[in-house]
């Protein structure tokens, strides 16, 4: 009896979560920033999770729930298109954190399998404007393979409600030539000379290409008629991205290991998308000819290399976009060169696009860089990325702009629900803004 009223209740809760996500919305009196067009002060439809109605006087439906928007500004959510958001929530309790697999090779398994709807993380995120995000594998110590991105909408019980697109692209951390690594048993580095670094590296790269050599063979002899070849997860994955039928996300830093995955993708007729990418205005020009898009590392960083300049992390964007490389910034893309990264650096997405416009960056160019530009690079500009009839309804009301850490956002929309704005972070500050006054210990008057 108690499993069949759970489950009456289950399924009861279920459709009012359904009715919720069902009802219309209209956003009325707000200037609309469609990304892709002149913004105008107008309004925006919603209904069943999707983007209806686009204008200046589109008609409201008589059943629809009003947001009176006046003197605000609605834009489309932002996309963190590189993150870790789920996979981690305390970076020094391994218990929590599930972002790397063992093995080298793991091309067959998805962030989407290890995914924590229930993040704390996850709130704080969105609350800064983050509606959508790549869920991107990492590769231990000396992985190669990571494994394949998820993208999620910031919002659900479950991922399966949360995915927008469980597998949207396989993730390879370049073995590159590594002369130095930290080792956090000693809190010091080890050196490992050049040539034997340069040895092991070449090792792996040469595994790599085996296993995409082996994929190749594989997809052949799947498409023989009645094959009886053996069913390899692995392979069956990795052949999936051959031919440029799913993209590939290379994580690579300096400028010989940018040349060396280009090379590789080329090889493999790769739709690579290069992560990471420290040194990528050293290589913009081929990134260009070779039409690349760019996942950035963090901009709010140190120059990588001694004798960069200062501003080198800054001037980057704007340096690659003037180039013609399509570019998006991102959380987890790369070391950082010093800033924090992981999950807990997704909610300062923004400021990383806003940073790059006091160096070069246009203003409009670094809102298309966290909406409508990594959507495109992904293929899911049908889909999310601007402010039009058909896309999901995911976008924010805001006071001004979202880049600027001073704006504040006032609505939030995912998936054509509106999603509380509460978080741990903001809990907090209300808990200690809170606190009562006391005098120090020791003066007058003071309690004990």
């Amino acid at each position: 009896m108690k499993t069949i009223r759970f489950a009456t209740f289950a399924a009861a809760f279920l459709m009012a979560s359904s009715a919720l996500a069902a009802e219309t919305l209209v956003i009325d009196g707000a200037t609309v920033h469609p990304v892709t067009k002149n913004p105008f002060v107008g309004r925006v439809v919603i209904a069943n999770g999707i983007i209806t109605a686009v204008g200046a006087d589109v008609s409201i439906p008589p059943d629809a729930q009003r947001i009176d928007a006046r003197g605000f500004h609605v834009y489309p959510g932002m996309f963190d298109a590189f993150s870790s958001l789920g996979l981690v929530e305390v970076d020094a309790v391994s218990a929590t954190s599930d972002h790397t697999e063992m093995g080298m090779y793991n091309p067959h398994l998805t962030a989407a399998s290890a995914i924590h709807p229930s993040s704390e993380v996850i709130p704080v995120t969105r609350a800064n404007g983050i509606t959508h995000a790549i869920v991107a594998p990492r590769a231990g110590r000396d992985g190669v393979i990571s494994g394949q991105a998820t993208l999620i909408n910031l919002d659900g019980w479950t991922v399966d409600e949360m995915a927008v697109v469980p597998s949207v692209a396989l993730v390879i951390d370049w073995p590159g030539i590594v002369t130095r690594r930290y080792d956090p048993v000693t809190f010091s580095f080890k050196d490992t000379p050049y040539n034997d670094a340069k040895e092991a590296a070449e090792k792996e790269q040469n595994e790599l290409r085996e296993w995409f050599d082996a994929a190749r063979h594989y997809r052949q002899a799947e498409a023989v008629k009645d094959t009886r070849a053996h069913r390899d997860q692995k392979l069956a994955a990795l052949s999936l991205c051959l031919e440029g039928k799913k993209p590939v996300i290379i994580v690579a830093e300096t400028k010989r290991d940018i040349e060396a995955a280009v090379a590789f993708a080329e090889d493999y007729k790769l739709n690579m998308i290069l992560a990471g990418a420290a040194d990528a205005w050293r290589v913009k020009d081929l990134l260009a000819k070779k039409n690349i898009p760019v996942i950035l590392r963090r901009t709010q960083s140190l120059p990588r290399e001694d004798d960069d300049s200062y501003d080198q992390p800054y001037a980057t964007p704007a340096q690659l976009q003037a180039a013609g490389v399509r570019i998006a910034f991102a959380s987890s893309a790369g070391s950082g060169g010093g800033a924090p990264s992981g999950p807990h650096g997704s909610r300062t997405v923004p400021y990383e696009a806003e940073q790059a416009t006091g160096f070069g960056l246009s203003e409009d160019d670094a809102l298309r860089a966290v909406t409508l530009w990594p959507a495109e690079i992904f293929g899911v500009a049908d889909k999310l990325g601007s402010i039009e009839a058909g896309k999901i309804a995911n976008v924010i009301v805001t006071d001004g702009s979202p880049l600027a850490i001073e704006s504040q956002i006032r609505h939030i929309i995912i998936a054509g629900r509106e999603v509380e704005l509460g978080n741990k972070h903001a809990s907090l500050y209300e808990k200690y803004r809170a606190r009562p006054h006391r005098e120090p210990s020791g003066a007058v008057g003071a309690r004990r």
